[in-house]
Order: structure tokens, then sequence, then C-alpha cells
């Protein structure tokens, strides 16, 4: 069922990332005035962000299904590989060939992800598919009624909160950097796309680690360790705005092309034990929906982030041609990444072990009377054992 909601997801989302792409490729305007311009980001952000929700989904519902635990990260390892190769040939494209030409060549490649999509069958994922005789409003209310019913869950519940907040609450300020870096700096704009590219590498580096070493290890002090690395990376644009980099022997270059993406990244790997742990707790039959959500809530606490940036750059007064409170700025984008370590017990303790036979969905206070009924036989059953023994040994 989830399968074919990405492949319907991939045929209305792909034509307007191909559209998008496409018109800034064949029309010169469209690339070189403003709302055109807009309109197409948005065209192609849009189509971007429905995929990206349907691939989270799928990967929960194949990975649960056949009991792969962490199917996330191997598919954050896909995308950081996938961030790598097309930051490389986006890069080599702008050098080498004009705009309408890597225009060209996206349209081509999203095409080809269009068609790819559309061949796959349904039966090679092993997935099972909607019942011809449900119909399809009625799949969707029940999906609806699941939904509803998982995120009522504490387990569920607090651990989303938490992630979709500590995105939201910050602001982003990454467009007014950008334009301070090729703008002030007069930095190469094939730099600025090795940063990327650098990033990209230290995602599927830290991705890997966490696969092989983090993954057992307590969630909540991770997340801490996480978050608290997020906010001092934010830092490292104070570092580069006050040129502090100069004073003790880095280039600018060489600052950016290091350190630039690094906030972005662990950004993006915070999300990594939320979406591996929320998988694993929602109810049978639910984890597509429940994958979905965190996606499309994520993508939402992003655009407050930017709405947010916009609004702290327009109170400070940073504006195109006037960047000396960028600084002030920065600052209060790292101290507002450490506001969610307020709240920081939203974050449960450990990852959860869950067999996929298991009913979940348990209430906390039938789990917790289960867990007391449990203490409670084996108490009675050690004090049975030792009166047997002293009996033997008088004997």
């Amino acid at each position: 069922m989830f399968f074919t909601s990405v492949v319907v997801a991939e045929f209305l989302t792909s034509p307007l990332e191909v559209l998008a792409w496409g018109t800034m490729a064949l029309f010169q305007g469209a690339r070189e005035v403003l709302p055109s311009l807009i309109a197409c980001a948005l065209l192609s952000n849009l189509g971007a962000s429905i995929t990206e929700v349907a691939k989270d989904a799928l990967v929960a519902e194949y990975g649960l299904r056949y009991r792969i635990n962490g199917l996330q990260s191997y598919a954050l390892m896909a995308s950081a590989a996938g961030g790598v190769l097309g930051n490389l040939l986006g890069g080599y494209l702008l050098l080498r060939t004009p705009p309408k030409i890597s225009f060209l060549v996206f349209t081509a490649v999203l095409s080809l992800q269009l068609l790819v999509s559309l061949s796959s069958r349904e039966e090679s994922f092993g997935l099972p598919r909607r019942k011809e005789t449900s119909s399809v409003v009625m799949s969707v209310k029940k999906q609806l009624s699941n939904l509803m019913e998982a995120i009522q869950e504490e387990d569920i519940s607090q651990p989303m909160i938490w992630a979709v907040v500590s995105i939201s609450m910050v602001p982003l300020l990454s467009g007014s950097v950008f334009c301070y870096q090729t703008q002030v700096l007069n930095l190469d704009p094939s730099v600025i796309g090795m940063s990327k590219v650098i990033g990209q590498v230290m995602l599927l580096c830290l991705t890997v680690v966490y696969d092989r070493y983090l993954k057992t290890l307590p969630m909540r002090p991770l997340i801490h360790i996480v978050q608290l690395l997020y906010a001092l990376s934010i830092l490292l644009d104070y570092v580069l705005v006050k040129q502090i980099n100069l004073g003790v022997g880095i280039s600018n270059e060489v600052f950016v092309l290091c350190f630039s993406s690094l906030a972005e990244i662990l950004a993006q790997f915070k999300i990594l034990p939320f979406a591996v742990r929320l998988a694993n707790m929602c109810p049978q039959g639910c984890e597509g929906s429940v994958t979905s959500f965190l996606a499309s809530s994520l993508c939402l606490s992003q655009i407050v982030s930017a709405f947010l940036g916009v609004g702290l750059a327009n109170v400070i007064g940073v504006t195109s041609s006037n960047y000396s409170n960028l600084p002030s700025g920065i600052i209060v984008q790292s101290l507002a990444a450490l506001v969610p370590l307020c709240f920081i017990h939203f974050v449960p303790m450990s990852q959860p072990v869950v067999e996929k036979g298991t009913k979940r969905g348990l209430s906390t206070r039938s789990s917790r009377c289960s867990r007391r009924v449990g203490r409670v036989i084996r108490q009675e059953s050690v004090a049975y054992r030792r009166v047997r023994e002293s009996e033997e040994a008088q004997r």
C-alpha cells in the first residue's frame, strides 16, 4: 500500500520538478527574472518535499516488515552518497558549461527518476497491496485513525515534539551567511560547492559511525551531545564573519571548505535516532504513516526556522550592503539552539527493542503494571527458593 503511495507521489511531484528545471533551461527569462525564478524554485522544492515524505514512509514500511532494524541509517547513507555525487556533478557543470546546459541535465535526471519509479513493480518490494474491495477513502480514514492513535502515545509524541521544536525554534541565517561569503568575502562559488561535498562526506561518515558504534548508546545523552555540538558549530560562522580565522593563519577558502557545512550536517544527523525510534515504536500497520507525519513535521519546522531567520535578519538590520550586525544574529542563533536542552527530558533514554510480532501501542500504565507484576512474581519465586534451601539444610 505504501509503495503504491510512493509511485503516486512520484507521478505527481516529479513532473513539478521537471517543469521547474525545464522552464529555467528553455526560457532565459525564467532564470533571470526574480518572480519566475522564485516560482520555479517553489515548484521544485514542493516536489522534492513530497517525494522525501513518501520515501521515508517506504523505508519504514519495508524495514519493519522484514525486521531490518535501523534501515533509516542505510537510507541516510545512500542520501549522503547521492549528495556527494550530485554536488560534484553540479559543480563540474557550473564550471564547464553554461547554466542552460546544467538545468537541462538536471531535468534529464529527474525525468529518469520518474521513469524508474513508474516502471518499478510493487511485487518486487514484497509490500502488502491494498485490497481491491476497499476504497481509497476508507483506507485513508483508517490510516488517519491509526495515526492519531499512535501519536497520542507519550513514547511517540514526546520525542517527535522535541525533534520538531528543536529545529523550528532556531532562526536560520544560512542565507545571510551565504550572501556574506559571496558579496563581502568574494569567495568563488566552487569553494562553497565543494564545502557542500565535504559536508555530505562528513554526514556519510557520521551515519556509518552511528550504525556501527552509537546506536546502542542511550539516546538522551547522545542527542544532548549532538545538540550541544550543533549550537557550538553555529559559532563557526561567527568566527568567519569576524575574520578570527585569519588571525590563526586559516584562509577564508580553507575555513569555508572544512567548517561551513558542519552545523547543517549535525542538524540532519540529529534526526536519525528519532526516525529509527519512532519507526520501531509505532503500532503495526502504522509505520509508514507515523514516519510520513514525522517527515512532514520536520519540513514544516524547517520552513518556520527559515521565516524566523528572515525576521531576525530584518530586526538586526542585516541587508545586502550592511552585515555589521550579522555576528550578533549568529550569537542569537547559537543561544536559541541551546534552549531545547532545557526540555531534553522529552527524549527517552534508550532505543526500544521491539519484536515485529508483539503488540505495540500499549498504554504506559498497563506496561508499568506488567513490570510490577513481574517483579512481584520474581520476588515470591526467590523467597520460596530460599525457604526450600533452608529446609533441605536442616534435614
